[in-house]
């Protein structure tokens, strides 16, 4: 029976020294992502292209409001003197141009986050498929993006920006 006991302690003892010995240790870093994406190249065309394309939806915007304006204006003006067929067609048309209006400020607004997100999303990309090199490079287990504030505590891990800023050629 002491036999069998001894054997048992010595199969544990060595079934969790294999254990412990297989557990890779675990490399810890992080990265301020959002500072790394405003380091990357192509920022000045990226928001010289969404300002632009931010113009023109606005551009659309005023004209519709103007438009809206002056009909409304026109309206208010001349109502007494219209008869009620033509006061029926201005105020369909009037309540027509507002529906108008709030559709377009609602797609506007879905367009300008599109136009954002296809405009962004090949620098995230590239910016990406650096940390991950570098990740793989140095033996990281895990990179965290310290910008997110997603991480509460942790030990003292490396920041790789200098090593993903070197992999992408900025100073």
């Amino acid at each position: 029976m002491k036999q069998i006991i001894k054997f048992s302690l010595v199969i544990i003892i060595a079934f969790t020294a294999l254990q412990s010995s297989a557990q890779k240790a675990q490399k810890l870093g992080h990265i301020n992502f959002a500072q790394l994406y405003e380091l990357m190249p192509g920022q000045d065309s990226i928001r010289a292209e969404f300002t632009s394309f931010q113009e023109q939806l606005q551009s659309q915007f005023q004209a519709m409001q103007t438009e809206y304006e002056t009909k409304l204006a026109d309206y208010q003006a001349n109502q007494a003197t219209l008869s009620s067929i033509i006061k029926q067609t201005k105020e369909k048309e009037i309540l027509d141009l507002q529906r108008r209006i709030q559709e377009f400020q609602q797609t506007a607004q879905e367009e300008l986050q599109n136009k954002e997100s296809e405009l962004t999303a090949p620098v995230i990309e590239k910016a990406r498929n650096a940390v991950k090199d570098v990740a793989k490079e140095n033996g990281y287990t895990f990179i965290f993006n310290s910008t997110e504030g997603l991480l509460l505590y942790s030990e003292t891990a490396d920041d790789i920006m200098v090593l993903v800023k070197k992999k992408l050629g900025l100073k």
